[in-house]
């Protein structure tokens, strides 16, 4: 029984790590293709 219920964790950690991989691949994407965006502490300040 313990290694039938390892296993299925097993399986679910690779199913969990194979959705989470390929959200990212599609973040990364979809980030190429937008233009960057200015961060805000690199955006400029008055002087004063």
């Amino acid at each position: 029984m313990a290694q039938n219920t390892k296993t299925t964790r097993e399986d679910r950690l690779k199913a969990a790590l194979k959705a989470n991989m390929g959200r990212r691949k599609v973040q990364k994407r979809i980030r190429a293709e937008e233009p960057p965006k200015p961060r805000p502490d690199e955006q400029e300040k008055p002087n004063g």
